[in-house]
């Protein structure tokens, strides 16, 4: 790509760094923040500032909070007992828009992969398993997407809850409301085919 001067570069290259956006990508948020939308740039600056600044893990499930313990670890309304466990800060809310789920969470930020260099130190499992032991969770959730690597993941939490004789969930994996069998992938049909329960 032909340099358009070092700052414009180095500005297309920051917007790079998230997930899903290429050169091209890149070049288009650049000329329209530049061009068009100055005031909405500036507005991104000072909030990716603050976030920056703000934004932490919480101490006890690790999602994204502005302050050390969360507002949903620290609301005695929620289930103490019931834990449920996601890759990503963005899959609760997923549950919250979509349940009635009032339990409590713990964040992975993503799962294991050994190839990546990603272990059980990486996703927080000495802090879970220290949860575990307390002894006040009685049923863990594992809500992992349903992966390779998530899977994995799940099968190696479930051994550490099951360790503790804590009662092990799973998400079910099937076919979606409304979709037809002829249209669903071979995988997911045959999970849901051996998932199938009495009605």
């Amino acid at each position: 790509m032909a340099s358009l001067g070092p700052t414009i570069d180095q500005l297309i290259d920051a917007f790079r760094c998230l997930p899903g956006v290429g050169p091209k990508s890149a070049q288009r948020m650049t000329f329209h923040l530049l061009e068009r939308q100055r005031d909405g740039g500036e507005r991104l600056v000072k909030a990716l500032e603050q976030a920056l600044s703000k934004v932490q893990h919480c101490e006890r499930c690790r999602v994204l909070s502005e302050t050390t313990i969360c507002n949903r670890c620290n609301d005695t309304e929620r289930r103490q007992d019931q834990l449920c466990i996601v890759e990503m800060p963005s899959d609760i809310l997923s549950i919250e828009q979509a349940t009635h789920y009032k339990g409590l969470y713990f964040v992975l930020s993503g799962h294991l992969s050994p190839l990546d260099g990603i272990g059980p130190e990486a996703l927080g499992i000495p802090k879970l398993i220290t949860l575990f032991e307390k002894q006040t969770v009685k049923e863990v959730i594992l809500a992992t997407n349903p992966t390779v690597e998530g899977e994995a993941t799940a099968h190696y939490i479930s051994q550490l809850a099951k360790a503790q004789k804590i009662l092990i969930t799973r998400l079910a994996h099937g076919i979606p409301l409304g979709g037809e069998l002829e249209y669903v992938d071979s995988g997911t049909l045959s999970h849901a085919f051996s998932g199938r329960e009495s009605i």
